[in-house]
């Protein structure tokens, strides 16, 4: 059986899409880990496809021990969210994941128009690490052990996410 998504999309999730989409992904990402740097174009292009269709909500789930500056990624892209950018610093980190030092997330956070102060002093608040804590934790809870990890309507998907067509088809078939 297919472990559940233990803690349900809330107002605390940075989501895209309409709340009233029939498919609601969630998916669990590492900014430094190269299977979600590859995850990032499909997701896009399944957005495009699906439109209104489809919820996409994403959780951090940084691996540290694999990838450096995984941990301080979230923490950028956390950061934004404060300043509501979340979503532009998200696809700046994954269409630059092999510069994540923190020279580069501060040239990011010039690139997308932040208060760069306001973000440095941000990225040290324990509210952005609490964030990414809890996203973390209700990762575990819900049984992700690598990532990207993908809920499909509360239910993890152990499908191939890799097949852009395929993964696009299984989407559309829960529309029905």
């Amino acid at each position: 059986m297919s472990a559940q998504l233990k803690t349900a999309v809330s107002s605390q999730d940075h989501v895209q899409g309409s709340s009233n989409a029939t498919i609601k992904l969630v998916e669990y990402g590492d900014y430094q880990c190269s299977y979600c740097g590859e995850a990032y174009p499909i997701i896009k292009a399944v957005q495009q496809t699906l439109g209104n269709d489809l919820e996409l909500v994403f959780r951090n789930f940084p691996l540290p021990e694999v990838h450096p500056d995984a941990e301080n990624a979230a923490k950028a892209a956390e950061a934004a969210a404060l300043q509501n950018k979340f979503w532009e610093m998200h696809d700046m980190l994954y269409e630059n994941q092999q510069q994540l030092d923190e020279e580069h997330l501060v040239s990011f956070a010039k690139k997308i128009g932040l208060d760069v102060n306001q973000f440095k002093s941000d990225m040290q608040k324990s509210a952005v690490s609490d964030k990414i804590e809890n996203d973390f934790e209700s990762g575990v809870r819900s049984g992700v052990n690598g990532t990207p990890s993908f809920f499909i309507n509360g239910k993890k998907y152990d499908g191939d996410w890799q097949d852009e067509d395929g993964f696009t088809q299984y989407l559309k078939s829960q529309l029905q």
